[in-house]
């Protein structure tokens, strides 16, 4: 059905040319995406993951296959997503306020009207009196904050998120979780997460996509049927635990047939 789908990867191929031989990172993998949906992708590493975000992202082509926005192919070009990695990227010779701005700037807004935008998300997602900290003077979890604000405020509908958390501890993870989850509710945005904890992805997520190794094809895709809003009590049910040890026995399956090649 037209419309029914916000983002459509479609068919992709990715072969990559090194030293005149060819490997292929991402092989016939297509996904289908409705609006305002948090789909998180795993998968074993050199799966992929990142071959198909720079996809999506526009930093590069695929071998072949379509990048579908909104029914329109938007395969090389960039702008139509916002885009952030494991590494917050900060620039350290800017204020916080200077950096959630950022993309604002890149896209040509005033001054004004930025700081405007910012202030409001900067005051209700936990930066409220760091405005004019610098980046070495905030913790970790408080710098991601801000790299997520920044990457929120360039105003994509779509989201792209590279294992945004997987340098924080345990606690602090969880907390960053959830304070995602708020700002998802909140504004309505579609988010495609990539990550290596299967606790995540299912505590974050309504969909899941499994990739193999590479040459990283989709496994399966697993719908997350956890009542939403999430807590740590989520993690404790019967079907938080059923959930988990289904996708252990996928990506144990991958590794047994991969160590056996």
């Amino acid at each position: 059905m037209e419309g029914r789908y916000k983002l459509e990867i479609l068919n992709n191929t990715k072969i990559f040319k090194k030293n005149g031989q060819e490997f292929i990172a991402l092989e016939n993998t297509s996904l289908q995406i409705p609006e305002g949906r948090f789909v998180s992708i795993i998968g074993p590493s050199g799966c992929g993951k990142s071959t198909l975000f720079n996809i999506i992202a526009g930093l590069i082509k695929p071998t072949k296959g379509q990048v579908l926005l909104d029914g329109k192919n938007i395969i090389g070009e960039n702008g139509h997503v916002g885009y952030m990695l494991q590494k917050d990227l900060l620039l350290p010779w800017r204020t916080i306020l200077e950096n959630v701005v950022l993309g604002l700037e890149v896209k040509g807004g005033k001054k004004e009207e930025n700081i405007a935008k910012a202030l409001p998300l900067i005051h209700k997602y936990g930066l409220k009196g760091f405005e004019n900290h610098f980046p070495n003077e905030l913790s970790g979890g408080m710098r991601q904050r801000a790299a997520l604000l920044r990457t929120v405020l360039y105003d994509a509908e779509i989201i792209l998120l590279d294992e945004p958390f997987g340098a924080l501890d345990a606690q602090t993870r969880l907390m960053m979780q959830n304070w995602l989850l708020n700002i998802w509710t909140d504004l309505k945005k579609t988010i495609l997460f990539v990550t290596h904890d299967i606790d995540e992805a299912i505590y974050l997520s309504d969909d899941i996509y499994v990739l193999s190794p590479r040459p990283g094809r989709l496994k399966t895709k697993i719908t997350v049927d956890l009542p939403r809003p999430r807590n740590e009590g989520t993690m404790l049910s019967r079907e938080y635990i059923e959930l988990k040890q289904k996708l252990l026995d996928l990506l144990k399956d991958e590794n047994d047939q991969d160590h056996a090649i």
